[in-house]
C-alpha cells in the first residue's frame, strides 16, 4: 500500500486563502501561511500554519487570523490613518487599537460569521499572554483593553476567555474616562475620518491628550484661510494702523505725562489681570485639561524601585554600534580567538542537535482509530481488514512553537576569555536550534560608561537629591532578534570582541527588559537564558543607595518572572555562584565547561523524559 502524499490540510489552506481574498475584496493578494508570526503588508498577508493534523484550535486561529486581516485591508484607509495619527507612542497604540476594533466590528455587522472567527483568535492571543490568570490592571497594556472594549461597545458581543478579564480589570478606568461617548459608535463605524476623530478624543480623555499632536483639521482649515487670504486686496489701512499714526501723533508731553502716572500704569496692569481670570472663569468645565493619569512605574517587579533618569538610556542594535567593515574585522578576531574550541563547541552543537532531531522522528502516536496506516500491522490489517488501533500520527513536538532568548553579561569582569566563549557558544547554539526550527534571540546588556556617565552629571546638577535610585546610562543590545535569520547577524557577535564596550552590569533591568521582549513573541513557549559573572554591579548607583539596592531589585524581578510562568527561566554562572538568585541554575568554574552546560541545560528543557528535565534542571554545578 502507497503511503498518501497529499497533505490533508491543503484543501483547506486554498479554501481559506480565496476567502481571504474574497473578503478582502482584492483578488491579487497574496496569501501564505508560515510557522512566522502573522503579519500583514500592503499586498501580502501572513496566516498562522496548519499542521496535517488540522485540529480544532489551528483550524479556528487561521481562520480568526484570516477574517481580522481581510477586514483592516478592506476598510482601512492608510492615507486617512496617518493624516490623524498621533505622535506619541501610547496615544499611537491606542489608536492602532481601536482602528483594528472598528474594522472588526464593520466586519461583524455586515458578515457575522466573522465575529466568531476573530473571537477565537483573540481568545487564544489573550491565553498566551496570561490575561486570563492576571489581577493587576497594571500587567495589561491599556491598548489592548481600550481595543477590548471599543468592539464590545460596536458590536454588543461578550469578550472571549482571557480578554474579558483584561477588559473587567480596566472597565472601571475607562468607562470613568470616556464616558458615554461611545454611544453613537454605530453610526461612526463606516466613516475612518469620523471614527479618528472620536478616537483622537478619547485618547485625550484616558490622560494622553499631549501625545496627539497638532489637530489634522484645525491645520486643513488653516491651510484653506491662508489660501484665502492670499486672494484678497489689501487697499485700505485697519484699525490698528490708524491707531498707531493716533499714538505717533500724540504730543510727547502726554507721553511723557502718561508715563510718569504710575497709578494709570497700575490700572492697566490691573485690567489685563482681570481679563484673564474672566476667561478661565468662562472655560467650561468640559475643556479643562484632566490630570494625567500616574506615570507607569519604571519595574513591574517593584513599584518602589527608582531610577533618577531614563533620559540616556538605550536599546540598540548591534550594527549600530559599529561600521560593517569593523564589525567583520571584530568577528574574524574571534573566530581567531577560538579556533581551538571549535571542534569540541561544534561536537556539543551536533550532540544536541541529534538528540532534537530524534524526538521529531520518533514522535508518533501509535494504536489509535484514524490516521496513516501502521506497517508493523500492515499483515494483520491484510488478514482482517476490520482489526481497530492499526493506525498511528505524528506528534506536535515541543519545540517547534518554541523561542530561545539568550542574555548575555557584557560588563568588564567578562572581558577577555569568558566573552569570546560565551560569544561562541550563542554563535554555535543559534545555528543548531535554527536548522531544528526553534527561534532564537541574543540580547547583551551592560551600561554606557564607567561611574554614572550623563545620569550622573544630571543627579550632580540637581544638587545631589537623596536615594536617586539607578544612577548610570543603560545600554541594552540586540545581537540578534528573533525573526531575524543568522546568516543576516551573524558579525554582530564580534562586537563582544569591541575595545571600551564592557562595562557595569544591572542584571535586574536587562532581565526584566528581555522578558517583556520574550512575552510578547507569539510562540507558546518561550525560554530565557542568563548567562552572567556576577552579581550586580554599579559603582556610580552603589555608592549613593543601600548596598542591596540593585540586588534586591534583581531578586524581585527573578521572582516575578518565576511566578508569572510565562517563560521558563534558567541562569548559568561563570565563576560565580547564581543558584543563591535563580532557582533554576547551573555554576561553572572554568569558561571551558559554558558550551557543554549550555547545551545539556537546553537539551533537557526539550527532553520528553520529566525525569531527565529534572536531573539536568536539578544541577547546582557543573561537574
Amino acid at each position: 500500500m502507497n503511503k498518501p502524499t497529499d497533505n490533508p490540510a491543503d484543501p483547506f489552506k486554498k479554501a481559506l486563502a480565496e476567502a481571504t481574498k474574497t473578503m478582502a475584496d482584492d483578488p491579487e493578494l497574496n496569501v501564505s501561511f508560515s510557522v512566522d508570526p502573522p503579519g500583514k503588508t500592503d499586498d501580502s498577508i501572513r496566516l498562522p500554519q496548519v499542521s496535517r493534523r488540522m485540529t480544532r484550535d489551528e483550524v479556528l486561529l487561521s481562520r480568526g487570523t484570516a477574517d481580522a486581516f481581510a477586514l483592516r485591508h478592506r476598510h482601512h484607509d492608510i492615507a486617512v490613518a496617518n493624516k490623524y495619527m498621533p505622535q506619541g507612542n501610547m496615544a499611537r497604540e491606542l489608536y492602532e487599537a481601536m482602528e483594528t476594533a472598528r474594522c472588526e466590528a464593520v466586519g461583524a455587522r455586515d458578515m457575522p460569521g466573522t465575529a466568531g472567527n476573530i473571537d477565537a483568535k483573540i481568545s487564544v492571543e489573550a491565553t498566551r499572554k496570561g490575561y486570563g490568570d492576571v489581577t493587576d490592571k497594571a500587567q495589561i497594556p491599556l491598548a489592548s483593553a481600550v481595543g477590548y472594549w471599543v468592539r464590545q461597545m460596536a458590536t454588543g458581543r461578550d469578550m472571549p476567555k482571557g480578554a474579558d478579564n483584561a477588559l473587567d480589570l480596566w472597565r472601571g478606568f475607562i468607562e470613568e474616562s470616556v464616558g458615554d461617548r461611545l454611544d453613537n459608535v454605530q453610526d461612526l463605524l463606516a466613516d475612518q475620518s469620523a471614527f479618528a476623530r472620536l478616537a483622537r478624543q478619547m485618547i485625550e480623555d484616558l490622560g494622553y491628550g499631549d501625545q496627539l499632536g497638532d489637530d489634522p483639521d484645525i491645520e486643513d482649515e488653516d491651510q484653506e484661510d491662508e489660501g484665502q487670504s492670499e486672494e484678497e486686496e489689501e487697499p485700505d489701512s485697519t484699525g490698528d494702523d490708524d491707531q498707531e499714526d493716533a499714538d505717533a501723533d500724540a504730543s510727547p508731553d502726554q507721553s511723557q505725562e502718561q508715563q510718569d502716572d504710575p497709578s494709570q500704569a497700575q490700572v492697566s496692569m490691573d485690567d489685563m489681570a482681570d481679563q484673564e481670570a474672566g476667561e478661565e472663569a468662562e472655560m467650561p468645565d468640559s475643556d479643562e485639561a484632566k490630570d494625567p493619569p500616574a506615570p507607569q512605574p519604571v519595574s513591574d517587579a517593584d513599584p518602589n524601585y527608582t531610577v533618577f533618569t531614563e533620559a540616556f538610556d538605550e536599546i540598540v542594535g548591534a550594527a549600530d554600534l559599529a561600521e560593517p567593515a569593523e564589525l567583520e574585522r571584530l568577528r574574524a578576531y574571534l573566530d581567531q580567538q577560538l579556533e581551538p574550541l571549535k571542534g569540541a563547541v561544534s561536537r556539543l552543537a551536533n550532540k544536541l542537535q541529534r538528540r532534537l532531531q530524534a524526538q521529531q522522528n520518533r514522535s508518533w502516536e501509535f494504536d489509535l482509530e484514524e490516521g496513516i496506516l501502521d506497517a508493523g500491522r500492515l499483515a494483520r490489517v491484510v488478514a482482517n481488514p476490520t482489526t481497530p488501533l492499526s493506525f498511528k500520527m505524528e506528534r506536535d513536538t515541543e519545540f517547534r512553537d518554541t523561542c530561545v532568548t539568550l542574555l548575555l553579561d557584557n560588563s568588564g569582569s567578562m572581558r577577555g576569555r569568558p566573552i569570546s566563549i560565551a560569544a561562541i557558544c550563542a554563535d554555535v547554539l543559534a545555528r543548531t536550534l535554527e536548522r531544528c526550527g526553534v527561534k532564537v534571540e541574543i540580547l547583551g546588556f551592560t551600561t554606557k560608561a564607567w561611574k554614572g556617565g550623563q545620569s550622573r552629571e544630571a543627579w550632580l546638577k540637581a544638587e545631589r537629591p537623596a536615594s536617586p535610585g539607578r544612577l548610570n546610562d543603560l545600554r541594552h543590545i540586540i545581537y540578534k532578534s528573533a525573526d531575524a535569520p543568522w546568516r543576516r547577524v551573524r558579525p554582530n557577535l564580534g562586537l563582544m570582541m569591541k575595545e571600551g564596550l564592557l562595562k557595569e552590569n544591572i542584571d535586574s533591568e536587562a532581565l526584566e527588559w528581555a522578558h517583556r521582549r520574550a512575552t510578547a513573541r507569539p510562540e507558546a513557549r518561550k525560554i530565557l537564558m542568563v548567562i552572567s559573572d556576577g552579581a550586580p554591579v554599579d559603582d556610580s548607583t552603589l555608592s549613593v543607595n543601600p548596598a542591596n539596592f540593585l540586588e534586591k531589585h534583581l531578586r524581585d524581578v527573578i521572582a516575578m518572572v518565576e511566578k508569572r510562568r510565562a517563560v521558563e527561566l534558567l541562569a548559568i554562572g561563570i565563576g560565580h555562584d547564581v543558584t543563591r538568585y535563580y532557582d533554576r541554575a547551573v555554576t561553572i568554574t572554568d569558561v571551558e565547561q559554558l558550551a557543554g552546560a549550555m547545551t545539556e541545560q537546553l537539551a533537557a528543557l526539550f527532553d520528553s523524559d520529566p525525569r531527565a528535565r529534572a536531573r539536568v534542571m536539578g544541577m547546582r554545578r557543573a561537574s
